[in-house]
């Protein structure tokens, strides 16, 4: 089959309060609807969330909110023009063909927004939907019903487990108040995700980022909770120093935190510099993290773990990082980019095959689409399995059913 056509459609989904971290806010989801049509009459469609803050700081500081994510839809647009009059059959895998589509959208992505430096993880993020189309049309062509006779041999291997169950785990940003978190852990949340790195230099990032981790951290132990509970900081690559991030675990270990912490993600930007190999908690890379390349670099540098984001780096370049990091036999873990219902199910399809986190005993998944989101109710009504137990958390994790897995959560539906 050849592809003739695309449509591309913008939804911009209201958030309940702005959205926090970096030291910035954004107000709103920008959601990209792919459309790609065949030759033979075949019509696939699939959502991405554009995340301009997460993927660039500097294109997001440079542009308005919406500017910033009206480029990003470009590149969405100008990688469809360039997929129109490809020829699709059973041996032309996604991940194959985002890797040769790669170079020249990420080129154009430097023209669009005036930068060389611009992040590949930018790049990545605009082309979600269209990635997540290509599964489809892949799915498609070889007969797969499921996740699981989608993948790729040597994806498939590594993604063999079937977990009945996944953490839930909610993101404790700068505007969430006390009674939401306190709310969180007697609904049986055991895992947090906190974000540091907050507005202004690095003394007053540090101040409030020491205020505000000992704030949950003490109101969390007052809670009589089912499980012990623990953390995952995030801290979006806001420290500039070694010693400040080290003056921040110390004070975690004075105030009786660091042995809760089970991830420290993306503490410093751009290129690994810093080995943090001697730093006593588990250092994971998240958007710094580009290719599969940057997985060794930055297993050479000591990062022990690694968020991987489907939703926010397309399914492909998921799926490399993963092999690459299971064969240093390094965990990885899903991240939510805020994503839609329709669109976390593909972050938990990933999620739920990934092997069980040591310190846990089970893998986990963040995500934050039920706190942010102003219309998550009716989100999550417009499910094609609306209702599913996979959907919503009980005492803290996700259950996953048989039903998940025949259906593969209805990414295909």
């Amino acid at each position: 089959m050849k592809i003739v056509g695309y449509d591309l459609d913008i939804v911009r989904e209201p958030l309940r309060r702005k959205f926090g971290f970096k030291g910035s806010y954004f107000s709103e989801k920008w959601v990209t609807m792919m459309t790609l049509i065949t030759d033979d009459g075949l019509t696939v469609q699939a959502p991405g969330g554009l995340s301009v803050l997460w993927s660039d700081q500097a294109i997001f500081t440079d542009h308005c909110e919406a500017g910033g994510n009206l480029l990003m839809s470009a590149i969405a647009e100008f990688a469809a023009k360039l997929l129109v009059g490809q020829q699709y059959d059973a041996t032309s895998r996604p991940d194959r063909i985002l890797k040769d589509l790669f170079p020249a959208v990420h080129d154009y992505a430097k023209a669009v927004t005036n930068s060389d430096e611009v992040r590949k993880t930018f790049t990545l993020n605009a082309l979600v939907s269209l990635d997540f189309c290509l599964w489809k049309l892949y799915a498609k062509a070889i007969g797969a019903r499921t996740f699981d006779e989608m993948l790729p041999e040597q994806y498939a291997k590594m993604l063999s487990h079937h977990s009945s169950q996944i953490a839930y785990v909610p993101l404790v940003s700068y505007g969430i108040e006390r009674k939401e978190i306190e709310l969180m852990a007697r609904d049986g949340v055991f895992l947090f995700k906190v974000k540091l790195g907050q507005s202004g230099t690095q003394e007053q990032m540090f101040a409030k980022d020491c205020q505000r981790v000992k704030e949950v951290f003490e109101l969390l132990r007052t809670i009589g909770t089912e499980r012990p509970v623990y953390y995952y900081l995030d801290a979006n690559g806001r420290y500039e120093k070694k010693e400040t991030l080290l003056r921040l675990l110390e004070f975690l270990d004075a105030i009786g935190m660091l042995d809760s912490v089970v991830i420290l993600e993306e503490p410093f930007d751009g290129p690994v510099s810093i080995d943090v190999s001697d730093i006593p908690v588990v250092i994971a890379g998240d958007e710094s993290v580009e290719s599969s390349e940057d997985v060794v670099e930055r297993i050479g540098a000591g990062y022990r773990a690694f968020a991987i984001k489907p939703a926010g780096k397309t399914l492909s370049a998921s799926l490399e990082m993963i092999a690459t990091a299971y064969s240093f036999d390094i965990p990885c873990f899903v991240a939510d980019s805020a994503c839609i219902p329709r669109l976390a199910d593909l972050n938990r399809n990933v999620a739920a095959r990934l092997r069980p986190f040591e310190k846990l005993q089970m893998n986990f998944m963040e995500s934050n689409g039920a706190d942010h989101y102003l219309n998550w109710t009716q989100l999550i009504q417009s499910h094609p399995f609306a209702g599913a137990a996979w959907l919503n958390p009980q005492r803290g994790t996700y259950h996953l059913d048989e039903a998940f897995y025949a259906c593969s959560g209805g990414i295909y539906n």
